[in-house]
C-alpha cells in the first residue's frame, strides 16, 4: 500500500494538477518505511504484576513507565518495572496482534513458557504474521 501513498502539494485551496502526487518508497524518509515495533512484557516485583504493551520506541516507553512524574496511568503503581521479555523488529500490526494475544491469555504460566521456550514464541509469531 505504501507504493500508492499520496502527499498533498498544497495545504489551502486546490491544485490545478490534481492536488496530490504519488510517492514511491524510495522518496519516503527511512524512519517511516523501516520503523519497527517492539512488543514488551514488564514485571513489577513491588505489586507482583506483569504489564504487556507495544511501541515503536521501547527505551522511551520503558522510561515513561518508570517515571513517576510523567506516568499518570495504571503502571505508576508498579514502579520500578523490570524488562521481562521483548520481541523486537515487528511490523506494527504483528506487534499489536501479539500484544492482544498475550493479554487475552491472562496467564503467568503462558508468559513464563514463552520466555523459556523461544520455539513456541517463533511459532506464535508465524501464526500472527
Amino acid at each position: 500500500w505504501l507504493e500508492h501513498l499520496t502527499v498533498n502539494q498544497r495545504v489551502l485551496g486546490s491544485s490545478p494538477r490534481g492536488g496530490a502526487q504519488r510517492v514511491g518508497l524510495a522518496n519516503l524518509p527511512a524512519f517511516f518505511v523501516y520503523m519497527k515495533h517492539t512488543t514488551y512484557i514488564l514485571y513489577s516485583p513491588g505489586i507482583d504484576r506483569y504489564y504487556i504493551g507495544y511501541t515503536s520506541s521501547f527505551s522511551d516507553r520503558l522510561s515513561f513507565h518508570n517515571d513517576g512524574a510523567r506516568n499518570k496511568i495504571w503502571t505508576k503503581r508498579g514502579i520500578p518495572w523490570e524488562v521481562y521479555l521483548t520481541v523486537e523488529g515487528l511490523e506494527k500490526s504483528t506487534a499489536r496482534k501479539l500484544e492482544l494475544h498475550l493479554k487475552k491469555m491472562k496467564s503467568r504460566n503462558y508468559l513464563k513458557e514463552l520466555k523459556q521456550n523461544p520455539k513456541k514464541l517463533e511459532e506464535l509469531l508465524l501464526k500472527l504474521s
